[in-house]
């Protein structure tokens, strides 16, 4: 019998987009363009392209029907980071993120054993995102995806605190995932904010909580991070050796040892290679690694799940991997996707 499949890292959009710079005043924001049967643009409001896409990333009923191919049996919902908007002013962004988290609330509550639920909410104010956290839970989501800065301010700055507390106290999951990538304007050739600067950008994010204490004040915050954690888990010796030597700049807020925490953080699998796959299980255990594909696009894993099925593990290992460190994470009980 197949093991019950949960992908924790797929994104979604809403069919049709409101016109945000019309209702605002100002642009910046994504629209769509449905220039065929099937298939849109996102463009900026100015007109820039930013991304083709196909209608499995607004149809739930055609991406029911990609996840049967792949035994995919569950699927965790989040928005496009570049929907985040934590540019916008916050009482504009908040109203986008009630867009996109009701889209995705009536998802779920149409086929509830088929996906779960992120919201994003207004990071640049701590005040509205906590209100629209507290109201994505009543709308059944069990967490937030967030970018690994706000407006190039790093997650250790004082004005998040209140929110990661407030995820803590609500039992919301948090999942990290990289977006206005560090350098871009540096590297804007061969794609590298993609494939160099994403990787930076989570180990900036994943040092930033550790070094400021996030994790040490709030033990009961649920967080997973996005591309098997990026360059962290590769560079962790570092990370350790640089707290080690230099705890005048690495400990003034956190006197614990980065590696103390390895325990404390879950990581989707999307590594693109088994012997990184094999690396990340040994450094923090498959129970705290989950399946994760950046479904429907192409820089994800393209067949769900091969990577784990591939892999050299035991069924119970497989099943952490599958199913189990997603559910951990989330708070869930597999009975309820039976």
């Amino acid at each position: 019998m197949p093991m019950l499949k949960i992908d924790i890292h797929t994104h979604i959009l809403p069919q049709h987009i409101p016109n945000w710079k019309e209702e605002f005043g100002y642009g910046g924001f994504i629209t769509l363009d449905h220039h065929k049967t099937g298939c849109a643009k996102m463009m900026r409001d100015d007109g820039h392209f930013f991304r083709e896409i196909e209608d499995n990333c607004w149809s739930a009923e055609k991406r029911i029907e990609e996840c049967a191919k792949f035994d995919v049996d569950v699927q965790v919902l989040s928005t496009v980071p570049v929907m985040f908007a934590y540019w916008a002013k916050p009482k504009d962004t908040l109203e986008v993120s009630k867009v996109l988290n009701d889209g995705i609330a009536e998802i779920v509550q149409k086929y509830p054993k088929k996906f779960i639920g992120l919201g994003t909410v207004p990071m640049q104010d701590a005040n509205l995102a906590i209100k629209e956290l507290e109201r994505a839970k009543e709308v059944g989501l069990v967490g937030i995806e967030i970018g690994t800065n706000v407006r190039q301010k790093n997650l250790s700055e004082p004005q998040f605190f209140d929110i990661f507390a407030a995820c803590e106290k609500l039992g919301m999951a948090v999942f990290v995932h990289p977006w206005d990538m560090i350098g871009t304007k540096r590297m804007k050739k061969y794609w590298l904010p993609w494939l160099v600067g994403m990787p930076a950008e989570t180990s900036r994010a994943i040092c930033s909580l550790i070094f400021s204490g996030v994790f040490e004040k709030l033990p009961n915050l649920r967080v997973a991070f996005a591309h098997g954690g990026g360059e962290f888990p590769a560079t962790i010796g570092r990370i350790e050796h640089g707290f080690n030597v230099r705890p005048d700049l690495c400990a003034i807020d956190n006197d614990k040892n980065p590696k103390d925490y390895l325990d404390r953080m879950y990581f989707d699998s999307l590594v693109h290679s088994p012997e990184m796959l094999d690396y990340l299980i040994s450094l923090v255990g498959a129970d705290r690694v989950a399946l994760g594909t950046d479904y429907p696009f192409p820089l994800g894993e393209l067949e769900p799940g091969k990577l784990i099925e591939t892999g050299n593990y035991d069924d119970e290992t497989k099943a952490k991997l599958l199913h189990g460190a997603a559910l951990d994470w989330l708070s869930l009980e597999k009975s309820k996707f039976e």
